[in-house]
């Protein structure tokens, strides 16, 4: 009979050769006739055929690297037209320092600016400076000590990745970056991006940019999001807020639009841990009010054609007593709308609604409310050009801010 585990395994695999992100689906027995495959590490950093494991007689002779505080190595500089298949990497220092300020770029087809620079924590699929053993379709963390992305990124002339470390230690430094390489490029390609971002000076009512809007012909990946809920709200829901994706021109409002948060993974009724290929929370922390979360869009394509922009409501909810509560401790609050058991009552649309200090409010009622806390977000896209133009990565001490 086969074990629980094996069979969790056998259809996630079944899953994904289900819903290939990049090019058609392909038998595990066909050997396409014009492609080879590469591995390129420090036993082989010009992926050349026969060039790997030439150091201490073939006996792991360059497996590791120290990357000096303040250093950066090239990883990778592929001439050449190819995919890259999956990304692994290890190093010795995986504090939350350290997960936010090494970040990893990546440069597709001699592009001066990298399509990639991101922390590389938030790269590899959790925010917050954690780690957390768990599995997607993108991304896995067998032991909570490992990073690997199989996420497919197509060039057609060049392939470029640096890991730069800005922390204050040194690092040990183990990675592959494994390819297929071939004579010819697919036909419609696009390249892949990833941006991160925070919400660092967002006001009240301000609905966060997990995307800025790109444009040109691609298709939004997903992305994974951390929250670290501030304290003067103590322990009320922060997850209201609605997922907007602008597309094709959209201007105020959206075409797609999301029902709150944990909605949004899948998930419904607060929040608790789990990962799957697709959704999943692998950081629920009530305790220290953190939280970290991705959504993958690969069975449910979003495509665009000349441009996209991605956001969430920074939203909550809770009881008209603790928010009052909160209101008094000098937290920042809106109510927007009350769950009455007549039906909602939208707020924002209604004159003459009693507010939120007046005995007339609901009492009972469940009220959502715009609030601040601190979101990050890392989003993966495709995109019919190598530079992206969005804006840099923000600095060091920015990123570094809350972690803790």
């Amino acid at each position: 009979m086969m074990k629980k585990k094996n069979a969790i395994g056998y259809w996630a695999v079944l899953l994904l050769l289900c819903c290939p992100l990049y090019s058609g689906a392909q038998e595990l027995f066909e050997v396409p006739r014009d492609a080879s495959t590469r591995w390129v590490s420090f036993e082989n950093l010009s992926g050349a055929k026969g060039a790997a494991a030439l150091k201490n007689q073939g006996a792991k002779g360059d497996a590791s690297r120290w990357i000096k505080a303040g250093d950066s190595v090239v990883i990778l500089d592929y001439t050449g037209c190819g995919v890259i298949r999956r990304i692994w990497m290890t190093f010795i220092d995986r504090s939350p320092e350290a997960l936010r300020s090494i970040r990893l770029d990546i440069y597709w087809d001699g592009a001066g600016k990298p399509a990639v620079s991101v922390p590389v924590g938030d790269f590899f699929g959790i925010g917050l400076g954690r780690t957390a053993a768990f599995q997607s379709a993108l991304f896995s963390n067998p032991e909570g000590k490992s990073f690997n992305c199989y996420i497919p990124m197509p060039f057609k002339t060049r392939a470029r990745m640096v890991f730069v470390n800005q922390s204050q230690k040194d690092e040990l430094l183990f990675y592959d970056v494994d390819m297929t390489v071939s004579e010819k490029p697919a036909e419609d390609l696009t390249y892949f991006h990833a941006y991160w971002s925070d919400n660092e000076g967002i006001g009240l009512g301000e609905d966060f940019e997990i995307l800025p809007r790109v444009r040109g012909r691609g298709r939004f990946l997903g992305c994974n999001i951390s929250v670290r809920t501030d304290s003067v709200y103590r322990d009320t829901w922060f997850g209201e807020g609605e997922v907007k994706i602008y597309l094709d021109g959209d201007g105020s409002h959206p075409t797609l639009a999301g029902t709150g948060t944990e909605d949004y993974l899948g998930s419904a009724w607060s929040l608790g841990p789990f990962s799957q290929l697709y959704q999943g929370a692998p950081v629920v922390d009530k305790q220290k009010g953190q939280y970290a979360f991705y959504r993958y869009h690969v069975p449910d394509p979003v495509y665009f054609q000349r441009d996209c922009r991605v956001t969430i409501q920074q939203m909550g909810g809770g009881g008209r007593n603790v928010i009052r509560s909160i209101v008094r401790a000098g937290g920042k609050v809106r109510p927007v709308s009350v769950m009455t058991a007549a039906g909602l009552v939208r707020l924002l649309d209604t004159t003459g609604y009693p507010g939120l200090f007046e005995e007339a409010f609901p009492a009972d009622d469940w009220v959502n409310f715009y609030r601040i806390d601190h979101y990050a977000a890392t989003a993966y896209f495709y995109l019919d050009t190598p530079d992206a133009a969005l804006p840099p990565l923000a600095p060091l001490s920015r990123r570094l801010k809350y972690i803790r």
